[in-house]
């Protein structure tokens, strides 16, 4: 056999063992990416259900039905039932005024193309604040209408009946003294009528020295009634 065959050969040989690799690499290639997909992909599940109240069947219209991760949810009707494309593990939260919020997870190993489940929501009441709408479209009226507003008198109280000026004055003069007032005030009229025996009169009317100057002054004129032009004029002449 010539060398040139021989060298035919070989290429063709060599040629075939690239082909078999080629194709070995390419299957695996294609073979791998479908094994990790099917590793790591969810199954898409159909999940519906009715929003009950508590232990009853009447539906709960509007409340939210949504996965947070991926913000996708929807809404339940007028029964209360809801339809949403979920993925096997996904955690789907259902939310309604006046109830507490529910979580529901999703299997991760679920092979079932739908979901269903009847979610019963628990009663939670909300005590919002008071608010008073006032017929006042700006704050200078509201202003003007609070200083001339006029508080109405309140009814007094019972304690503050028994504690009222009059009421304390009449039982003041209404309860009688007791021993030790009555013994003070003995003790002080008796001061006052020894005071009196060996004492000058306080009282001018009973004073005869206060009688003596006043009958003095009523000859002397000093208590004649003066106008006003005759006391300026005395005035003028004690100036010169």
């Amino acid at each position: 056999m010539s060398t040139p065959e021989r060298s035919g050969r070989s290429r063709v040989i060599c040629s075939g063992r690239l082909a078999a690799v080629f194709l070995l690499l390419v299957g695996l290639a294609v073979a791998v990416p479908r094994g990790a997909r099917a590793q790591g992909e969810r199954r898409v599940v159909q999940f519906t259900g009715i929003v009950t109240q508590g232990d009853s069947l009447f539906g709960i219209d509007g409340a939210a039905v949504y996965v947070p991760k991926v913000a996708r949810g929807t809404i339940t009707n007028q029964f209360g039932y809801f339809s949403l494309p979920v993925l096997a593990g996904d955690s789907v939260i259902v939310r309604a005024l006046g109830f507490r919020t529910r979580l529901i997870v999703i299997p991760r190993e679920y092979q079932k193309e739908g979901y269903s489940a009847i979610v019963r929501m628990e009663e939670d009441a909300t005590m919002l604040p008071e608010v008073r709408i006032f017929p006042y479209t700006t704050e200078k009226l509201f202003k003007e209408a609070f200083l001339a507003l006029k508080l109405p008198e309140r009814a007094l109280t019972a304690p503050e009946k028994s504690l009222n000026e009059e009421t304390l004055r009449r039982i003041y003069q209404s309860m009688p003294s007791s021993a030790a007032a009555n013994a003070r005030q003995t003790f002080a009229l008796d001061q006052n009528y020894i005071q009196r025996r060996t004492m000058l009169p306080t009282l001018p009317l009973l004073d005869p020295f206060a009688w003596a100057r006043f009958i003095k002054d009523v000859k002397s004129g000093a208590l004649k009634r003066v106008k006003p032009g005759d006391v300026e004029g005395r005035d003028a002449d004690k100036d010169k």
